[in-house]
């Protein structure tokens, strides 16, 4: 497959572009050159995307793929006209139809994070995070009860960048907490989430891969090696199934599908 540059562009941050234009070219066996060129949102800026894009398209002698959010009519006008590349225009895709079906005008408000000051969504989207930082590996037992879950597993399980991806796309304060070898010994949950068990839900991963990541971490340590990953992993399975933990092996899963997973059985809105 000869090279090829893919753009994303908007006058917002860019973001729902990229993320589209990702699902779209994941279908494809393509890896092309990624550019998000985010706030594109005079016609000034519009010549200054079209000249890079032309530029690609020389180098790469193919056509650039344009992905584009933008709602400004000038800025699209601009690069419909000029642009070598295959302009993707994804709200124009959908919009048109929809203000067809609604019987009403799109608002061709830029970006969804206008006017974030008044968003209540926001606000706890915030409020989120920093909950889920203050309780991040167990760092405090306070306020468990404020948990939308509560993420327990063995250390480098995925419970961290788990948590962190609730809190950020969802809004939903994620403790976790690592079981550990005292936890072990006594063969029972830590104690301070024993008045929550509903809200718990387990990470486990394959004793190898686990292995390949402890020892990124500490090379050559006891905490790395297979032999303790084998044992730490059968022991935590084992606690999690007594205590009748739903459980998910993160093992070939992204945070996205680990995510959407858990808020599915807990049903957490």
């Amino acid at each position: 497959m000869p090279h090829r540059t893919a753009f994303f562009i908007s006058d917002g941050t860019g973001i729902t572009a990229e993320t589209f234009a990702k699902a779209i070219l994941a279908q494809f066996e393509i890896d092309p050159k990624r550019v998000r060129m985010p706030f594109i949102d005079s016609p000034d800026k519009a010549w200054q995307a079209v000249r890079q894009i032309n530029h690609a398209a020389e180098v790469d002698g193919k056509r650039p793929l344009v992905f584009t959010t933008v709602v400004n009519m000038e800025v699209l006008a601009v690069l419909r006209a000029e642009c070598k590349g295959m302009l993707i225009d994804m709200f124009g895709t959908f919009i048109s139809p929809l203000e067809e079906e609604l019987g009403m005008k799109s608002n061709h408000r830029v970006g969804r994070f206008s006017d974030v000051s008044k968003s209540q969504e926001y606000h706890d989207r915030i409020e989120a995070i920093n909950f889920t930082l203050d309780h991040d590996d167990g760092q405090t037992n306070e306020d468990l009860e404020k948990s939308d879950v509560i993420l327990v597993g063995v250390s480098r399980s995925g419970k961290t960048p788990t948590s962190l991806y609730l809190a950020m796309q969802f809004g939903l304060k994620a403790s976790n907490y690592p079981l550990i070898p005292e936890d072990f010994e006594r063969r029972t949950l830590p104690p301070a989430l024993v008045p929550f068990k509903k809200k718990l839900f387990g990470l486990t991963i394959d004793p190898a891969r686990l292995s390949e990541i402890r020892n990124e971490r500490r090379p050559n340590s006891r905490y790395a090696s297979l032999e303790n990953c084998r044992y730490e992993v059968a022991e935590a399975e084992a606690m999690m199934r007594r205590a009748g933990i739903r459980t998910l092996s993160t093992t070939t899963k992204s945070i996205e599908e680990i995510a959407t997973i858990i808020r599915q059985d807990l049903n957490l809105q």
